[in-house]
């Protein structure tokens, strides 16, 4: 069924700071077969990787003192043959870059769920993978991104309308709102 019996070593490092995102992503995989290592920082993450290298590791680019980067590097050097995917809110071409440069197998936006880890753990690389049965919608998106960047401005609305390039008064328009709802795939 799975992939994952074609690897003897199964440790998984699972590093996030979204503790809740953590807890369930570490049930989730040791479900799936995996020997679960989390971590909620880059200091813990590193130190981790350094006293037992792992064989996967999921690993988010922004924790709260610093990129997720710097753990991959720590694993490379212990393990050459890890299998790493980063996981991001803030998806864009040049942070996917560096993180697969830096040794990374794939990298996922967030949120994601425990089938995509999973998958693309054990991706052999061959092909694009198959697309999400549920994809967030467009305004799910753009609404996900405002969020965001308001919280990393420290709920500054003026701040973020600036970084944003928007008016102030139409981020508090969007920010007034609730998240748009996710269709159900009956009605796409």
């Amino acid at each position: 069924m799975r992939a994952l019996e074609q690897f003897e070593d199964r440790t998984l490092l699972i590093v996030d700071d979204d503790e809740p995102f953590l807890a369930r992503l570490a049930r989730a995989m040791e479900a799936r077969g995996f020997s679960i290592v989390t971590a909620g920082s880059v200091r813990e993450g590193v130190a981790a990787a350094k006293s037992n290298p792992p064989a996967f590791a999921v690993l988010d680019l922004r924790l709260s003192d610093g990129s997720g980067l710097d753990i991959v590097s720590a694993i490379q050097e212990r393990r050459r043959g890890s299998r790493i995917v980063m996981l991001t809110g803030y998806g864009n071409i040049a942070t996917a870059v560096a993180a697969v440069k830096a040794g990374a197998l794939d990298y996922l936006a967030k949120p994601t769920d425990a089938d995509a880890v999973e998958a693309a753990l054990l991706s052999s690389g061959e092909g694009l993978p198959p697309p999400p049965e549920n994809p967030m919608s467009a305004d799910r998106v753009r609404w996900e991104h405002i969020q965001r960047v308001y919280e990393q401005c420290d709920r500054n609305v003026s701040e973020t309308a600036r970084r944003l390039n928007m008016h102030r008064r139409t981020l508090q328009r969007i920010l007034s709102k609730r998240a748009p709802r996710e269709a159900p795939p009956d009605e796409f």
